[in-house]
């Protein structure tokens, strides 16, 4: 299988005037392109942390990061890590992270607005993307009028808008119920499947985690399968 993530001796400290914590120890780690895999491990282990340096939103003390063949490295300035994470890259996070003040469409047609695509072209996109989700019928709401679940499948729809080969997910179903989790859970697995999209999900729900390709887990830092 292809690898479209590669992580070779991927270390984190975070260090103060007083102490120095080491977040992740020789991380390596590689993801096929199209798989599912879930990263799990107790709250603090340092998952997050991993899926923010994946994301590059966040860069690493050592190590290497390759993402689709390319190298991620101090040679790129802010405003090219920022193109490649949003050409290459779409986030799904716990709490939404969703502008309050914006509509469902507008919240949607966000990266697609920093690439400069035309408005009747976002438009017509967030349509599709957003009828996929099954909230077409939401468009000029705000995020205060919806559910926890709808307001993750907008955050969905935000991250595939721009057609990203790799979608990361930090606990995106630790906000909801589990009805509602097994439908964010259902849309992802769809994406997966019929798309091919390389999914990260970060979770602590076992059986969630188990419906994926692979479970890799870490503890205090380390990866330990």
């Amino acid at each position: 299988m292809e690898k479209i993530i590669k992580l070779n001796g991927i270390n984190k400290v975070y260090r103060t005037n007083e102490i120095e914590t080491q977040a992740l120890e020789n991380v390596n780690l590689e993801v096929g392109k199209g798989e599912f895999v879930s990263i799990m491990g107790p709250s603090g282990c340092g998952k997050s942390t991993l899926l923010n340096i994946i994301g590059l939103l966040d860069a690493p003390s050592s190590g290497k990061i390759e993402i689709n063949g390319d190298e991620i490295g101090t040679h790129m300035s802010d405003r090219a890590l920022a193109r490649f994470r949003n050409q290459t890259l779409g986030f799904v996070f716990q709490s939404f992270h969703l502008i309050p003040s914006l509509n469902v469409m507008d919240n949607v047609q966000l990266p697609l607005v920093y690439r400069g695509v035309s408005h009747r072209e976002s438009v017509e996109r967030a349509r599709i993307v957003l009828e996929r989700v099954g909230l077409s019928h939401r468009m000029r709401h705000i995020p205060s009028q919806l559910s926890g679940g709808q307001c993750q499948r907008v955050a969905i729809a935000r991250a595939i808008i721009g057609n990203p080969e790799i979608i990361l997910t930090d606990e995106p179903t630790g906000n909801l119920d589990s009805k509602m989790g097994a439908e964010v859970m259902d849309i992802l697995h769809e994406l997966n499947r019929n798309d091919g999209r390389t999914i990260v999900m970060v979770t602590h729900n076992e059986e969630q985690a188990r419906q994926t390709d692979r479970i890799v887990r870490f503890f205090d830092g380390r990866q330990v399968c």
